[in-house]
């Protein structure tokens, strides 16, 4: 673990968390979904498009446009830019990156948009054209995409571990019970432990229940000095530290393990909090098995215990260990890089005491993980935030 000096995001916020309801399927663009964002930013905040002096800009769908081309559509004229196409990684490493934009004065209102469609056909051609490794060492050879990847390394856990089918189920169980209380999830129907087991399979040991729904939709917040959120009467949370970490233990033959764990005194240190100082706990979520796999490398249990701790514990919004209390990508939906802000944005929500029904009570600290861009056997892209009420 790293010994670098102590994070201080000291006056800086997260403000005013936007969701824009997912839909299955869109017959509208990324940018549509983008702007929808923005607006409802602008909205809340009673901004105008000269107020906005940063943009941090995280979609799959949007191209051939990146940041730079968005611009141009919304009539912005930022002094910082920022692309960060990590997927599940994308909402942290955004807050992370504008965070340290607005301490060093290169801009004082940055807008963190998330969005991405999903048309008929959108997600199998964004699966085909993922990375040089999916064009060249895994389409060609007939694999589905991401559930043969992570059926991949859902055995390799089961095996090295012990886990149980019923253990995801555990995790997956829960998430439904906090989606039925979260008003924008797709998934609205129960779902039982028997439900998951008697569900069909997909990719062994993967079943239906264990995989992400693709969909479209966006999120979004924004980062600015405390005083001015004050000023602008935002609902706020204080960021506590921030860590990243990319392609990390790539000696391990199947990953069974992230990034989180090498900078765990990163995480913790800054933000003055253990883990049993967490009120509530949003990992990314397409499949169960990395849930588990974030228990463990945050710092919750010890390597290999997950099932264990997971078993013990009310993982619903109501039970001691609130867990994506929005119910997770996988019964909220995953819209592609938007997936990637959900947690984040639940997060700011909660400590800002705005939920609703799915409100954690007397909740102070939140910590937010974030996982993404698999390649096979691994995903490459890890990072975590701990998060706090203002008071």
């Amino acid at each position: 673990m790293s010994k670098r000096p102590r994070q201080n995001y000291q006056g800086v916020v997260a403000a005013a968390p936007v969701t824009i309801p997912y839909e299955r399927f869109s017959i509208h663009g990324a940018h549509w979904w983008s702007g929808r964002a923005l607006r409802a930013l602008s909205e809340q905040a009673r901004l105008k498009p000269a107020d906005i002096d940063g943009f941090s800009v995280s979609s799959f769908t949007v191209g051939p446009d990146t940041a730079i081309g968005l611009t141009q559509h919304f009539g912005l004229s930022p002094r910082f830019l920022d692309h960060v196409p990590l997927g599940g990684a994308s909402g942290v490493v955004g807050l992370r990156r504008a965070a340290r934009a607005v301490q060093a004065g290169d801009a004082d209102m940055i807008a963190c948009v998330s969005a991405d469609t999903n048309h008929v056909d959108s997600f199998r051609r964004t699966l085909s054209t993922f990375s040089r490794f999916a064009q060249d060492a895994v389409y060609p050879y007939g694999s589905g995409g991401p559930n043969a990847s992570f059926a991949l390394i859902t055995r390799e856990y089961m095996n090295r571990f012990g886990a149980t089918r019923e253990d995801f189920g555990k995790v997956c169980v829960a998430q439904r019970d906090n989606a039925l209380a979260f008003p924008h999830a797709l998934m609205k129907k129960k779902l039982t432990l028997a439900d998951y087991m008697d569900a069909r399979p997909i990719s062994d040991p993967i079943h239906l229940f264990d995989c992400v729904m693709p969909c479209a939709g966006a999120e979004a917040f924004l980062v600015c000095t405390e005083d001015r959120a004050r000023d602008l009467g935002l609902p706020f949370v204080r960021i506590l530290s921030t860590i990243e970490r990319h392609n990390a233990f790539m000696d391990d033959p199947i990953q069974y393990r992230g990034g989180w764990v090498v900078d765990l005194d990163d995480l913790y240190g800054p933000a003055g909090v253990k883990p049993t100082d967490v009120d509530l706990l949003q990992t990314y979520a397409d499949y169960p098995v990395i849930s588990l796999m974030q228990i463990e490398d945050l710092g919750f249990c010890p390597k290999g215990e997950a099932a264990a701790f997971v078993g013990e514990r009310d993982l619903t919004f109501r039970g001691d260990f609130p867990h994506n209390t929005s119910g997770g990508q996988l019964s909220v939906g995953q819209a592609g890089a938007a997936g990637g802000y959900l947690g984040l944005v639940e997060a700011m929500r909660q400590l800002c005491g705005i939920a609703g029904a799915n409100q954690v009570k007397d909740a102070e600290v939140a910590l937010v993980s974030g996982f993404g861009m698999i390649n096979y056997d691994r995903g490459l892209a890890s990072a975590a935030a701990l998060l706090a009420r203002a008071p």
